[in-house]
């Protein structure tokens, strides 16, 4: 037994081994059916996060899993409360963020019997997870959350679905008192059949719950390429005359070897675009690192090497990557690596550790520096021809804000600790193009999914699995909707994050395309709504900037103002552009 409280009901078992495996906090909107795990939690120091929307704290275990590499730790109550996780779990699922989802269940022996938020919970989560662990006995509690790390871990990475019903959580006594009360002092053969059901089933319950409780952690091995594969990798490399890498969110799945792999990289030499999580591995200036024309480039490489990409569409399922080039392709996904198209070199397992593998291999290798080096300032001087091109851009005026002169502006005032959290359509698909993340590990997005109202729950993760950062939401107005009252949870919990929302009064993503070709702006359009009166009214701070000459000021104030420990909401009206005119992904 550890030192921790008494260990006296079956929420105490699911806190202390969530207390074991490095859990600091959990996610919630409180129910009835997983108040002994929130209560236990908190008794042995576990900071309890409770917000306003399941999906939101599915949303915030995620980015505390990716921020940290240990898997984020959400618990909702039944029924409704699990449903409306399924978005929030399907896109950890598809961004491979290790999640632990508990939800509670009704009594055991009360399921399909009409119980209050009573339903078949597993075919709607099921799908959507590694691995769905539905605990009849009390005793099993703690072991299967210790499954559920090692397989949220494993591979793969993703989230895991723990079903805890109520009666296994609280305390013997009191349910042992309910199932008799249930059980009533009927004499019938009926009742005299009730009563021993149920005493053999709360028998069965807490069979072995007496035994000490010892939590264990499981080890979980790094999955690595073989050596063919990186010998492969080494021959075709040597002979690239134009090699360029793309690394994805997977290959930083190891969170605390990014400043490691950031090393590799470097010294591997080769021009890299770098995608999703990945974003800032490099700092802001890396002369290796390109940010633009990244299709025309790909289609010149005569040699590409994926670190946890698909050929999904966005690489256009493939098509991007020219057929005489030579495709490595490192992921822990067989599937994922084979994609839409078959790699030359495939390597199965975790990407950043292939890297660093080659790297290694490849350090002092003198002749590939001198050889890729004019390939790399031809790529260099493209990027530096984008970047005037969108100064060009900046400078044009309005009646509003220039998004593009907005973002810059952004970027000159965010701080070298910012962590910038991306949710919305055109704005912040603008802002990819503009801002350039500091550190490895300081950029969220939603991956794969693109799905809309992540801002709060990820800025919440976030601030909590890094207190010293400065957390900056880039909201669009569209998806602003999704997470504006979770600022009653940052004003609850002392988050300063600084939120911007892009504000052009539309769905623009979608009307870009939809009113050229359909020649319609049906339920694209928006108002100019006052999101920062909305954020006032839950008590955070909220400041309004409508014309150019307020902006610098004005993100100047909020930075101040989130300093002195206050969430901002900062509503930037903004002016039409043509930046991504042609953007429709399929």
């Amino acid at each position: 037994m550890t030192n921790n409280p008494a260990v006296r009901h079956g929420g105490d078992r699911v806190a202390e081994a969530l207390q074991a495996h490095g859990v600091r906090c959990i996610f919630t909107l409180c129910g009835g059916h997983i108040s002994p795990i929130l209560s236990a939690a908190k008794a042995r120091g576990l900071r309890i996060v409770d917000v306003r929307d399941e999906a939101t704290a599915v949303f915030a275990a995620d980015a505390s899993a990716r921020l940290t590499g240990v898997p984020g730790v959400a618990a909702v109550t039944a029924g409704p409360g699990i449903t409306n996780t399924i978005t929030a779990l399907k896109n950890a699922q598809l961004a491979q963020s290790p999640v632990i989802l508990i939800g509670g269940a009704a009594p055991t022996a009360l399921q399909g019997r009409g119980a209050l938020q009573d339903i078949d919970q597993r075919p709607l989560v099921e799908p959507h997870v590694k691995l769905f662990k539905k605990i009849r006995r009390v005793r099993d509690l703690g072991p299967a959350v210790e499954e559920a790390f090692a397989a949220a871990r494993d591979g793969v990475p993703g989230p895991v679905f723990i079903e805890c019903p109520v009666d296994l959580l609280y305390d013997e006594v009191s349910i042992r008192q309910w199932y008799a009360d249930a059980a009533g002092k009927g004499t019938s053969l009926a009742d005299r059949a009730l009563r021993y059901y149920l005493t053999r089933h709360v028998r069965r319950m807490f069979e072995g719950s007496q035994e000490p409780m010892v939590p264990r952690v499981r080890s979980v091995e790094t999955p690595r390429a073989g050596d063919a594969q990186v010998r492969s990798a080494l021959a075709v490399l040597a002979k690239a005359e134009r090699p360029l890498m793309v690394i994805g969110s997977q290959a930083v799945a190891c969170a605390a070897d990014a400043a490691t792999l950031a090393q590799a990289v470097g010294e591997l030499n080769i021009p890299v675009y770098l995608s999703g999580m990945a974003r800032g591995l490099l700092g802001r200036d890396h002369p290796l690192q390109m940010r633009h024309q990244r299709r025309q480039a790909l289609r010149e490489a005569d040699c590409v090497l994926l670190a946890g990409v698909p050929c999904d569409f966005r690489l256009d399922y493939g098509k991007h990557v020219r057929r005489s080039a030579t495709l490595i392709a490192a992921n822990r996904s067989a599937k994922d690596a084979r994609l839409n198209r078959r790699p030359d070199v495939a390597a199965i397992g975790d990407a950043g550790l292939f890297l660093r593998t080659l790297a290694q291999s490849l350090h002092g290798a003198g002749a590939a520096d001198a050889r890729w080096a004019a390939w790399a300032a031809q790529l260099r001087e493209r990027d530096a021809q984008r970047e005037a091109d969108i100064d060009r851009q900046a400078e044009a005026s309005g009646e509003f804000v220039n998004p593009i002169a907005l973002l810059r502006a952004l970027e000159r005032e965010a701080g070298e600790n910012a962590l910038l959290v991306a949710d919305g359509g055109d704005f912040v698909a603008t802002a990819a193009y503009v801002l350039h993340p500091r550190t490895p590990l300081s950029w969220l997005d939603p991956g794969a999914f693109g799905t809309l109202g992540v801002g709060a729950g990820f800025a919440l993760g976030a601030a909590l699995a890094r207190p010293e950062g400065e957390v900056w939401i880039l909201f669009g107005d569209g998806a602003c909707g999704y997470g504006l009252v979770e600022f009653d949870s940052f004003v609850r919990h002392g988050i300063p994050v600084i939120a911007v929302v892009g504000n052009d009064a539309g769905w623009t993503q979608i009307a870009r395309e939809q009113v050229k070709m359909l020649h319609d702006d049906v339920a694209t359009v928006l108002a100019r709504t006052a999101y920062h009166e909305v954020a006032e009214g839950f008590g955070a701070e909220g400041l309004l900037i409508t014309r150019a000459s307020e902006v610098e000021a004005t993100l100047a104030r909020a930075r101040e103002l989130a300093r002195s420990g206050k969430p901002v909401l900062v509503n930037v009206w903004l002016d039409k552009t043509e930046f991504r005119e042609g953007s429709l992904s399929m």
